[in-house]
């Protein structure tokens, strides 16, 4: 998941969390959203995409604006996602319970919460692109003799493969492409 984006990160988790964003606020190098959970939690997740440090690497001071930044907004939880933290912003985002996403700390999922979460994508997909979720491969015109010709259908299907595998970072690399899709899609 090193070569995911920040921004594609953020993606996926909400994706498979079910978060939805209430607000987005883009400041200099980096990006708050105020997401919603089913519980009703406040979460603050915010992506660091670009730091003043030359390594690249979030330092202790970003989490602690962080801590204020939530303790000010009555948030109930925190996310934290940049491609790499210092070892003392690591040790403080551990203390204040703040989720870190990063190249080094990826998302907890298992193959079969990913592969569950994008069959329902496929046929929100399907439905929105054909009217319809077909019940059998063979109710599915995306697959012809010349191959596929349609990108919902290839998707779904490597994802089967990479799910019958347990690859996990294939697994999320599919997904990826499926909310691209359906960002697509939506506009």
């Amino acid at each position: 998941m090193s070569s995911v984006s920040v921004e594609d990160k953020a993606a996926l988790l909400m994706a498979v969390k079910g978060y939805e964003c209430e607000k987005r606020h883009n400041f200099n190098g980096r990006t708050d959203l105020v997401l919603d959970d089913d519980s009703g939690d406040k979460i603050l997740m915010r992506l660091i995409i670009q730091t003043k440090s030359r390594s690249g690497t979030v330092g202790v001071d970003a989490v602690k604006n962080m801590v204020e930044t939530m303790e000010l907004g009555k948030y109930n939880k925190g996310i934290l996602i940049s491609k790499r933290f210092s070892k003392a912003a690591q040790m403080e985002m551990k203390q204040q319970s703040i989720q870190m996403l990063s190249d080094k700390h990826m998302l907890s999922l298992g193959p079969r919460e990913l592969y569950l979460k994008m069959e329902d994508y496929v046929n929100e997909l399907c439905k929105t692109k054909c009217g319809r979720i077909p019940q059998e491969a063979s109710d599915c015109k995306g697959l012809s003799e010349d191959g596929y010709c349609c990108e919902i259908r290839q998707v779904s299907d490597n994802a089967t493969f990479h799910f019958k595998r347990g690859w996990i970072a294939l697994l999320q690399r599919d997904l990826s492409r499926l909310l691209a899709i359906h960002d697509s899609m939506k506009k």
